[in-house]
């Protein structure tokens, strides 16, 4: 694809080289003028990102279309009619990610907002005679006193999570071994038992966090909530990455007698088929987003249609790809999401735990 102007000088402005034709024989650099115009480097800056010279539309026509083609095509070696998977993998996650997270964040879909509506005066009154009325069986409680002694103050705005902090089994993250409220009492206990019944390195790390936590977020819980929420959201780029690798492993466990396959073979595959996953996901949200407009049915059996496209279209792929029978691909397909769903849910409760270290 031509960017700019044709130079009628015929020396390379990158190497020195004598240049016939419009590009260098020996870097490759286009022979044109070195001043662009703004809509220019807008053309070229699309072109640097996606190959906008036909190269995406006809990668993006054949992933759609020919499961496993794609593939197949890259093995065989023939790389240059297609974008690059890894440039487009990129791409259409960077795409996706952006418009997950937006769409979540402008409507505040994920975050804990149950509670945290001021109590109203008749609410106010019905839970002040609740305590009132065990207070009279459980005179003394502390707790409950301070509870009563909050609503009873009309010039503040109380929710039912203001009320929380006085709960005496409020937690927000429990401890293991023991309910343990604070660090020193802890510590006296584990200084109390024998070396070889105190907690090992994890136990004690989690049960120091927690306690942290119990103490920071215990004047507002739905607050802690929302928090891990948002972090472990933010870390879902990161996770699909790291699966990745591990995907491409299974497949590669699965034909280990393929010689002919290597795990880069693998690794391509893998890479077309989260490609293809992230624009599934996208059709769904469209059809999500169109049906919270429309309240039409007919967005929700589109989105069951792509859901079920999504396994018949990694089972069609693996058949043209690794070209065997129907039976065989059928029990590794099978084989296949079984290990990667469990792997999908180790990296989940590791990035989940990641999360709440991070708080």
């Amino acid at each position: 694809m031509s960017h700019g102007k044709e130079r009628k000088e015929k020396d390379c402005l990158n190497c020195g080289t004598a240049v016939y034709g419009r590009y260098c024989h020996v870097c490759g650099q286009e022979n044109a003028e070195p001043k662009e115009t703004f809509f220019g480097m807008v053309a070229h800056f699309f072109y640097d990102i996606t190959h906008f010279d036909g190269k995406f539309f006809t990668t993006l026509k054949d992933l759609l279309f020919y499961p496993g083609f794609l593939s197949a095509e890259y093995m065989k070696g023939r790389r240059m009619s297609y974008l690059n998977p890894i440039r487009m993998y990129v791409f259409t996650s960077a795409i996706f990610f952006l418009i997950f997270f937006s769409i979540s964040e402008s409507k505040n879909g994920f975050k804990v907002t149950k509670g945290n509506e001021p109590l109203s005066r008749s609410e106010r009154d019905s839970v002040m005679r609740q305590i009132k009325e065990i207070l009279e069986e459980k005179p003394g409680n502390v707790n409950l006193t301070k509870q009563l002694k909050l609503l009873e103050d009309t010039t503040m705005q109380v929710s039912y999570l203001d009320l929380l902090p006085f709960e005496e089994d409020t937690v927000v993250i429990g401890t293991i071994g023991g309910d343990y409220k604070s660090r020193k009492e802890y510590d006296s206990v584990q200084k109390a038992l024998p070396s070889e019944n105190k907690d090992g390195w994890f136990k004690k790390l989690w049960n120091n966090k927690a306690i942290d936590l119990n103490e920071k977020f215990k004047h507002d819980v739905g607050h802690s909530a929302e928090k891990l929420f948002e972090l472990a959201l933010h870390k879902l780029p990161y996770l699909l990455f790291v699966s990745l690798p591990f995907f491409a492993l299974i497949l590669k466990l699965l034909y280990l007698r393929r010689k002919e396959f290597y795990y880069t073979d693998h690794g391509i595959f893998s890479v077309h088929h989260y490609i293809l996953s992230f624009i599934l996901l996208l059709f769904i949200i469209l059809w999500s987003k169109m049906n919270e407009i429309t309240g039409w049915s007919i967005w929700n059996i589109l989105i069951i249609i792509t859901i079920v496209a999504w396994p018949i279209y990694l089972y069609l792929a693996m058949r043209r790809f690794y070209k065997q029978r129907r039976l065989k691909t059928f029990v590794k397909f099978l084989l296949l999401n079984i290990s990667g769903f469990i792997i999908g849910v180790v990296l989940l409760v590791f990035f989940f735990l990641f999360s709440i270290f991070q708080l």
